[in-house]
């Protein structure tokens, strides 16, 4: 069977592209946007892509046509799928249909984090000998891709609350009918497909709905947002996990200020200590929720920290790009102001008074719509010196930067932003920060910093 993907590059489209090989279909794609790392996984797997959204690229027509929901009516390939009436699908109703269906699904849903607690979570089980299917919406460093199938019937799988397709306006994570369900955190995003916070806590609750009561429901303790979904109703046990509070399920009181290395007690009771190369308090509460997911399927809380001691991370969570003359710089993917204060936060804690650089290029929907514009600034607060890649001419962004002068810059094409870069001497931490491409910044960084190692 030949299955054709519309939007193969993204992250949830490219890991259920790789999932499709793996059952044997023959698998091909358009993207309208191909950068690494899903663009080079998937080739590495042998998945051919086309560039653009061109109808010959139907030509041999596929017997399915799988449309993410990146794609819209007036997209070419969208238009010669519905005049020929090709068979579509949606991405999630396809994995519902195809992957998930007997299965024990462990979904993490938020608005934060859930790339790294599903890596977290999908690692646990793996070190813990339970070989599970996996789909991640990045690529976790332990195993190398986005998505497997695994060998046993547990999946854990990143729960996203964006739509399905131009034709399903339901999240994603209402198809999956997870046993085991996170709720990292609950904040307002998509602003292009929700009116508000409301909205969104409307979708969590429709997938809260599908639990079944031998289910469970794992979220930190006391957060509005989401105390207020639950609110309107549970018909699962749910259970809690917090920093510094022993009266939680789980909770963790963190031992270097960076969250390098903490513990973690069990109702009160303490059951081992985390010492690993992630930081920031965000990933020690996502740590947590793995760990209560993992416990739930029978994984004994002391083996799943020892398997948190060797967890290697995720591409562009904080990923270490290179080192040269006391400079090292990251790559990260930033969606949203929290995203970025949590991260900085992290990196401030472990590098003391050392100059942070924050290269952030505000790409998501929300913050392209100017709808985080009086917190987005205050986000990077903890920058020594913060350059806005103002690559599409946001005027909301020219405007807030010039009335923040000071720490705060705006630069409108990469190569400016990469010889202001090379300037800048150690010691010094740089942290590009995009939920994209970023016009190749990351690896033209990688590689000069390579280059200036090589010539000391």
């Amino acid at each position: 069977m030949h299955i054709h993907i519309l939007g193969i590059c993204g992250t949830f489209m490219g890991s259920l592209a790789l999932l499709a090989k793996e059952l044997g279909y023959k698998v091909t794609g358009s993207d309208q946007h191909v950068y690494p790392p899903m663009s080079t996984q998937l080739m590495a797997q042998g998945i051919e892509l086309r560039e653009g959204y061109e109808p010959s690229h139907l030509d041999p027509m596929p017997d399915l046509v799988i449309i993410g929901n990146a794609m819209s009516r007036g997209n070419p390939l969208v238009e010669y799928v519905l005049n020929k009436g090709i068979r579509y699908t949606s991405g999630p109703q396809w994995l519902s249909e195809h992957v998930l269906q007997e299965r024990w699904v462990l979904a993490v849903a938020g608005t934060h984090g859930k790339t790294t607690t599903t890596s977290m979570l999908a690692w646990i089980l793996d070190q813990c000998g339970l070989a599970p299917g996996f789909l991640v919406g990045g690529v976790p460093l332990g195993f190398g891709a986005s998505a497997r199938l695994g060998d046993t019937s547990f999946f854990v799988i990143e729960a996203d609350e964006y739509d399905s397709a131009f034709f399903d306006k339901r999240s994603k994570f209402v198809h999956y009918r997870p046993r085991t369900l996170i709720i990292n955190n609950l904040e307002f995003d998509h602003a292009d497909i929700f009116d508000d916070l409301k909205a969104i806590q409307t979708q969590f609750h429709h997938v809260v709905r599908t639990v079944p009561s031998q289910g469970v429901i794992i979220s930190p303790k006391g957060v509005n947002a989401i105390e207020e979904t639950l609110a309107r109703g549970v018909w699962s046990p749910r259970v809690v996990y917090a920093l510094n509070d022993p009266e939680a399920d789980l909770s963790a009181q963190c031992l270097e200020p960076d969250g390098s290395r903490f513990s973690v007690h069990l109702k009160g009771e303490i059951v081992g200590t985390v010492e690993w190369n992630m930081t920031g308090l965000h990933n020690v509460q996502n740590a947590l929720a793995a760990l209560l997911a993992a416990r739930h399927i029978g994984v004994k809380p002391q083996n799943g920290i020892q398997a948190l001691n060797e967890f290697p991370g995720v591409k562009r969570r904080l990923e270490k790009l290179g080192e040269s003359g006391g400079v090292v710089a990251y790559d990260d993917f930033a969606h949203h102001p929290t995203a970025i204060r949590t991260t900085l936060e992290g990196l401030r804690n472990r590098v003391g008074k050392t100059p942070i650089w924050a290269i952030i290029e505000p790409r998501s929907n929300t913050m392209k719509m100017g709808v985080h514009k009086d917190t987005l600034l205050d986000s990077a607060e903890l920058a020594d010196h913060v350059i806005w890649a103002n690559f599409e001419h946001y005027d909301w962004l020219d405007q807030a930067v010039a009335a923040n002068a000071g720490k705060h810059q705006v630069l409108h094409d990469v190569d400016a932003i990469e010889q202001v870069l090379s300037s800048v001497t150690g010691p010094a931490h740089i942290v590009l920060m995009s939920n994209g491409g970023f016009q190749g910044l990351p690896g033209r960084m990688k590689k000069r910093l390579e280059q200036t190692t090589e010539m000391s």
